[in-house]
């Protein structure tokens, strides 16, 4: 094996392969409730948690897109252009989140780091033709994504770039106090996936209008699952509508990968060129980009019941889980983590529940706040009753020896 004298990869390998975390999982199978190929494992870790291209009709839309349209991505959208699969789904999702355009981007990852490239760069591509923002100062919750994070990493921290409490609104109004008469940006998320935990979208956007900053909200997670009035956090979901710009990733409920940035026209249409992300990066597959409009459709107005059912098996998992006394996180979202604390713990019980035939992945710094560890439970629309009475069960054994 070849090393690299004067680094310390040998030692960093050494001790992810003792966690486990070595190499990915290899699966012969789509993402969803069951990876694996020689031993078929409980995948509790799948952000597709509808599992909607097991679907005949979602898979025949993907089928038909790239016998029409090939698997090729040909180079940027900005030189080489973008096909009809991809203006159908940039008009469908603006219109669901009711803003006047939206751009694509190849992930939600790519969409945030063109966004912030965007509002914060000073870019003169020809003479009258400019974007000068270097006075543009940023508001982060202090637990955004390590993506959100990591596009803004170029700032300096009390200067350019700062940070409110999580979720506290009066935590932001101090800050933009302190800001007033500077150009803002707000950043913040809709559904912490570690914690479950909501924003409270309006009063938050309530504050940024009323220091004229603009709101930028991350809603990788609840896109097309909250948001119609039958369901839980409507109301903080028409706070979201009410945002300048709102960032969805495509791999939750849509289980594609992608990611859309929608707001005012003009804006969206400035990121063509300001983003970098869409000038010097390929975009969302044209087959990608089909199924992402037609899946859109079928969960916001023809089957909308799929997600409903979807929250309803949530909800019941919760409940037992409760009932058996599991350390569990509070909020009632699609996302539920068993609370560890412990690093070493946590990889500990990774492993545990790996030898039981079960994928619950761990979150460690920085994913997670130090010493608050967690393993993050996604159960899918298609897990059997069988196997989550068996992470159930596993769980209670757990418990019993201590290691919760």
């Amino acid at each position: 094996m070849t090393t690299l004298p004067g680094w310390n990869f040998e030692k960093f390998a050494e001790g992810i392969r003792a966690a486990g975390m070595a190499e990915p999982p290899v699966s012969g199978v789509i993402p969803g409730p069951v990876h694996g190929t020689d031993r078929m494992i409980t995948n509790l870790a799948s952000v597709n948690f509808l599992d909607l291209q097991r679907r005949e009709d979602v898979m025949k839309v993907l089928l038909d897109a790239t016998q029409q349209y090939g698997l090729a991505t040909g180079g940027s959208r900005i030189l080489q252009g973008v096909m009809p699969p991809h203006i159908d789904m940039e008009r469908t999702i603006a219109d669901y989140l009711q803003k006047e355009s939206a751009i694509s981007f190849a992930t939600g990852t790519l969409a945030n780091i063109g966004f912030m490239s965007a509002m914060a760069g000073t870019q003169s591509l020809m003479k009258g033709l400019s974007m000068v923002n270097r006075d543009v100062v940023f508001v982060f919750d202090r637990d955004a994504h390590w993506s959100l994070w990591k596009s803004a990493e170029n700032l300096k921290f009390g200067e350019r770039l700062f940070a409110f409490e999580h979720n506290s609104v009066e935590s932001l109004e101090a800050i933009l106090k302190k800001l007033r008469g500077k150009r803002v940006v707000v950043v913040f998320e809709s559904v912490y996936s570690i914690d479950g935990v909501v924003a409270p979208m309006h009063e938050i956007v309530d504050v940024c209008e009323k220091y004229g900053a603009l709101s930028y909200v991350d809603d990788a997670n609840g896109f097309m699952v909250y948001g119609p009035p039958h369901r839980k956090f409507h109301q903080e979901y028409q706070g979201l509508l009410r945002s300048t710009f709102i960032m969805v990733s495509l791999k939750k409920a849509v289980g594609l990968e992608g990611g859309l940035i929608a707001g005012p026209k003009d804006a969206i249409t400035s990121f063509e060129l300001l983003s970098g992300a869409s000038a010097f990066t390929a975009g969302v597959l044209a087959p990608a980009a089909a199924g992402t409009a037609y899946i859109s459709r079928l969960l916001a107005y023809e089957e909308p019941e799929i997600v409903d059912n979807y929250l309803a098996k949530v909800a019941d998992f919760r409940k037992r889980l409760l009932d058996e006394d599991l350390p569990i996180t509070d909020t009632e979202t699609c996302f539920t983590s068993l609370v560890v604390g412990d690093e070493h713990k946590c990889l500990q019980l990774f492993g545990a529940y790996l030898e039981h035939g079960i994928r619950v992945p761990p979150y460690v710094y920085p994913a997670a706040r130090r010493a608050q560890a967690v393993l993050r439970i996604i159960i899918n629309a298609s897990h059997t009753e069988e196997q989550l009475d068996h992470f159930i069960e596993v769980s209670k054994k757990l418990r019993d020896k201590k290691l919760f």
